[in-house]
């Protein structure tokens, strides 16, 4: 990885550990999986009737276990695959456009120095974890 999206990534885990920002991310694919398996099983035990019963079950199921699984955005950020850590640092990047920096430690310091550019880093932080991996956001808890 290039150092300087080393130093962008290193960025948004410390600000988003500053702001004890945790994530859930949807397990869209186990919860498709659950429902269509479970109106599977509904329509061969049930027939047609069963299929609908088996699916609103499954849905429900996949739902629930999917509620409450937050977890810390720096840990999600971590196992971001290298597609995905290419578009969050051209998102953080183009805020960071008009800055000069050398090292991760400097442009941390230039960061959270400066208010308004934190701000700005942390909304196309939140921005793509909300759009592009369509997690849920929650703060301080």
């Amino acid at each position: 990885m290039a150092p300087r999206m080393d130093d962008v990534m290193r960025l948004c885990c410390d600000i988003s550990a500053q702001e004890q920002i945790k994530v859930a991310v949807r397990g869209a694919g186990r919860g498709a999986l659950m429902a269509g398996g479970s109106a599977f099983v509904g329509g061969l035990l049930g027939g047609p009737p069963g299929i609908a019963v088996g699916g609103v079950v499954g849905s429900l199921l996949a739902g629930w276990m999917a509620g409450g699984q937050f977890r810390p955005l720096p840990q999600i950020l971590a196992e971001l695959p290298p597609a995905q850590r290419q578009k969050l640092y051209e998102d953080v990047s183009a805020v960071l456009s008009g800055l000069d920096w050398t090292d991760a430690a400097q442009l941390l310091a230039l960061v959270m120095g400066n208010a308004t550019l934190q701000q700005q880093v942390v909304a196309a932080l939140l921005n793509y974890v909300t759009k592009e991996l369509r997690a849920e956001v929650r703060y301080n808890d």
